[in-house]
């Protein structure tokens, strides 16, 4: 690991104005960052801990949505009531985050900025099509995500919460690496009553969405809706965990396992 000057701001504005000087990284739950710093794979001249801002934690949760603050741990999303109220398949979604470490040290904004293809908080942002806030605006789900560790933040542009619309009925399934319980194929379906949204993270470098299975789901919500429809290796990851043409199979799979289980 690098040297690199440490630095607690008690509030956002001082965070963000930090931030911004030389090589400077965020630290939220420090699950990736601080993993890729001891392999000298990032080495930040400044390392800004948003830990001491109270008021980036917290969940709010009302009949249209829920939102969530940026330093809320996964285990506070998957043990929060109002939220196994609201979203269901959101508090699931967050206890199948790691393990019991990851879960009380990972936070919701640390795992959005990073962007991670395996990471199951994208496909959640994407598949309840959930507004990212931050200290300079607010992004939508469908513009947030880039690509490969790509987001739309830009420069010493710090997330602060996300809004979840609360819909008719979601569920979430994956396919997890037995190890790390990444997402070898993760697949987040909402009926959002007005249309059905279908996010799948680990296939391929970026969290993506699905129009042909949402199409069919949006015309009749069953797991035989698209029992039949298939998806095309082509672009997907392959890696020593799956190969492409495995990962694009098993899209089917947990799609129409994430359907039944939004039916329960």
């Amino acid at each position: 690991m690098h040297a690199f000057n440490y630095h607690r701001p008690s509030n956002v504005n001082d965070a963000a104005a930090q931030a911004v000087k030389g090589e400077s990284k965020v630290l939220a739950g420090g699950q990736s960052l601080v993993q890729a710093m001891k392999l000298r794979l990032a080495s930040p001249s400044d390392l800004i801990d948003l830990g001491m801002i109270k008021d980036l934690a917290g969940i709010k949760a009302d009949a249209k949505a829920v939102t969530i603050g940026a330093m809320t741990r996964h285990a506070d999303v998957a043990g929060s009531a109002e939220v196994q109220k609201a979203i269901p398949a959101l508090a699931a979604l967050a206890g199948m985050i790691g393990d019991r470490q990851v879960r009380n040290m990972g936070t919701l904004g640390g795992s959005l900025a990073n962007n991670d293809p395996a990471a199951d908080y994208p496909a959640a942002v994407l598949g309840l099509n959930a507004t990212v806030t931050t200290t300079k605006g607010t992004h939508a789900a469908d513009k947030f995500f880039k690509g490969l560790y790509e987001t739309a933040l830009k420069p010493g542009e710090i997330i602060t919460s996300v809004s979840f619309p609360v819909p008719k009925r979601a569920a979430y399934t994956k396919f997890k690496n037995q190890a790390s319980r990444f997402a070898i194929v993760g697949v987040f379906v909402a009926d959002t009553g007005a249309g059905v949204r279908v996010a799948v993270t680990g296939a391929a470098p970026c969290v993506l969405r699905l129009a042909e299975f949402e199409k069919a789901l949006t015309a009749k919500f069953a797991p035989e809706s698209v029992a039949n429809l298939r998806v095309k290796p082509d672009g997907l990851n392959t890696d020593l965990h799956a190969s492409a043409e495995y990962r694009a199979h098993l899209i089917t799979v947990m799609a129409k396992r994430a359907v039944a289980a939004a039916l329960k």
